[in-house]
């Protein structure tokens, strides 16, 4: 089975290209897609900052790169946007496909430890083999220079990861992410079928929890939310988390937008502001 990507789609958008990819992870033990989009480069040598997207639940690689126009401003500032699947797919797992919150596409970016689910390692793939398969295939990426953001469930991924790996990722931000999963039906869900009844467990996967533990975050976070989401107050919990920052002398700018909902409009009106915010971030 081969592991190296294999190109499978290209496009040029904005002087750039968006490719899609397929290799077989050995973490995930299944096929797995990706996307990247390559700014217009300034030289044969130059090396792009990396900037990774994590999708929301029933979405694949290819929601964000089609639908949210991030590929203007990354053009423009020169960063490359990597895109990841969002769970496990073809495993035959019983199950997996029941619901659209849970199984394929809702890995929730975590590594279960239920042996039913022992293939569901999301958070191991992004934050290990992801980054080793583009350091060692992708010359023209800087994988020394790393930012990452995410929509919903890949805005509770962005959140946790960050949080756990400040030392990896120079920025981090969300639009509204799934921000206190062990006080919502979803996180309640996915948390009790992957990582069993051990709330204590729940809480290393869950950006609230996190926030107290966390030592010496310099970079403020960005989220925005849109008032009009129907999630906001049962799911997403956007207030809890920034209580906590408060407590926490965390930076957090979260901006309320008024009128928007949970969809991809939402996003790719704000989304250059997001690219900008890790732009700087990664320049530095």
């Amino acid at each position: 089975m081969e592991t190296k990507p294999t190109e499978t789609s290209v496009s040029k958008m904005f002087e750039g290209y968006n490719k899609r990819y397929k290799h077989f992870s050995p973490t995930l033990g299944c096929s797995m897609t990706f996307h990247i989009y390559f700014p217009p480069s300034p030289s044969p040598s130059h090396k792009f900052p990396v900037l990774y997207w994590l999708s929301g639940l029933t979405c694949t690689d290819e929601n964000f790169i089609i639908k949210s126009g991030a590929q203007r401003a990354a053009s423009a500032e020169g960063v490359a946007l990597i895109a990841p699947d969002t769970s496990p797919r073809g495993l035959n797992v019983e199950g997996e496909a029941d619901s659209w919150d849970f199984g394929v596409g809702a890995g929730f970016y975590l590594n279960a430890t239920q042996e039913k689910w022992k293939n569901w390692r999301m958070y191991d793939y992004v934050v290990k083999e992801l980054p080793k398969l583009l350091s060692e295939n992708f010359p023209q990426l800087d994988t020394s220079r790393e930012s990452i953001f995410g929509h919903s469930m890949g805005g509770h991924g962005a959140l946790t990861i960050y949080l756990k790996n400040l030392d990896k990722y120079k920025s981090v931000s969300a639009f509204a992410p799934i921000a206190n999963p062990v006080n919502c039906p979803w996180g309640h869900k996915a948390f009790s079928n992957y990582l069993g009844s051990n709330k204590a467990d729940w809480e290393e996967y869950d950006a609230t929890s996190l926030i107290s533990k966390c030592k010496n975050v310099s970079a403020t976070i960005l989220i925005d939310q849109g008032e009009d989401d129907k999630f906001l107050h049962d799911q997403l919990l956007s207030h809890k988390f920034e209580a906590a920052c408060k407590s926490a002398n965390v930076p957090l700018i979260l901006r309320l937008q008024p009128g928007y909902d949970h969809s991809f409009y939402f996003i790719a009106t704000f989304i250059d502001d997001h690219i900008r915010h890790h732009a700087k971030a990664l320049k530095l």
